[in-house]
């Protein structure tokens, strides 16, 4: 097979597809380790949870860009997976909070171990310091095409 060369893509897409690439090895460790169902669209859900806020459907709905139908629809289906559970306001049980799970706390540890386990073999594959100099411009780039705060406030969200 022809190998990608550095001028065939822009700098977007390329980025782009590293980044779906990674995510797809990191799935792929996941459901090895026995967290199935995990879909690469929940880790924007993950990234509101993994505080101790316990935020509501209403509250998800906004921050994912979404419907409040949609936010309802992707919370019960982590919670049948066992990764999420809502858990009743004490002080108004019609209000429930979404919060991880035990399992939900497993899985975004694994994912991490996994992410680290990727940076290891990406940087045996060409070295520390170009994959640190790598890091270091992808950062600029972020920051110079105004992702910066969402990605410091947990607030990524799926392209339109």
């Amino acid at each position: 097979m022809q190998p990608v060369l550095p001028g065939d893509l822009d700098t977007g897409t390329l980025a782009l597809f590293v980044g779906f690439t990674a995510a797809a090895a990191v799935q792929e460790s996941l459901e090895g380790q026995g967290f199935s169902g995990l879909r690469f669209s929940h880790g924007y859900v993950f990234q509101h949870l993994v505080g101790d806020t316990g935020p509501t459907v209403g509250d998800l709905a906004p921050k994912l860009g979404v419907t409040q139908q949609a936010a309802s629809k992707t919370v019960a289906e982590l919670e049948r997976l066992g990764y999420v559970e809502r858990i009743a306001d004490p002080r108004d049980a019609r209000i429930r909070h979404v919060h991880l799970t035990r399992r939900g706390h497993e899985a975004v540890a694994a994912a991490r171990r996994a992410r680290e386990a990727l940076e290891s073999r990406l940087a045996a594959r060409g070295g520390e310091k170009r994959l640190e100099e790598c890091r270091e411009l992808l950062t600029e780039l972020l920051d110079e095409l105004g992702g910066t705060p969402a990605v410091r406030l947990r607030q990524v969200r799926p392209p339109r």
